[in-house]
């Protein structure tokens, strides 16, 4: 039986329709494949503040680049720095990793443990205080930060809720 010329457009019409539909998942995934790495915690990016009468805690995140994202941050207690800490995110062993280098400290490497579109939880149950490192996303001009652990054998979280300042 010979196709009639209908029959044969729908044919080429699916055949085609399919081989869009290839082509795009195959162009699709290098972008998945991208999201899977820091990329995934641009919003993390920008300035950070928490300011209360004597203290202002201050993050500074670099945008991803290269695979990586750099931070830094310090707290001033009225007119006196009294923490700083110079941070690193990329991806270590396979997965996210937070790389702190806090002062007076030594550099710890905090792996990711859960990472999703609005929020990030690193852990080091080997590390002494804080275990782990969480960042959450509240809205476009505000994230909460906070770390959380075992202190002589206390557990203790210390939250940081911050606001989107302008980076001067």
């Amino acid at each position: 039986m010979l196709p009639t010329a209908g029959s044969r457009n729908t044919h080429m019409d699916s055949t085609s329709s399919l081989r869009i539909t290839i082509a795009l998942f195959l162009l699709s995934a290098p972008v998945a494949a991208q999201t899977t790495g820091v990329e995934q915690l641009g919003w993390m990016t920008g300035c950070w503040e928490l300011r209360t009468p004597t203290r202002v805690v201050e993050e500074y995140w670099m945008r991803p680049r290269a695979g990586t994202m750099l931070g830094m941050g310090r707290t001033v207690v009225r007119d006196s720095m009294t923490e700083h800490e110079a941070t690193l995110i990329r991806v270590t062993n396979g997965k996210l990793a937070y790389h702190a280098n806090p002062s007076g400290q030594k550099p710890t490497i905090f792996p990711a443990i859960i990472v999703n579109a609005d929020s990030v939880v690193f852990e080091a149950p080997e590390h002494d205080f804080p275990q782990r490192v969480g960042y959450a996303r509240r809205g476009a001009d505000s994230l909460i930060a906070w770390i959380e652990g075992t202190s002589n054998g206390r557990t203790r979280r210390i939250p940081f809720p911050y606001k989107r300042v302008a980076c001067l």
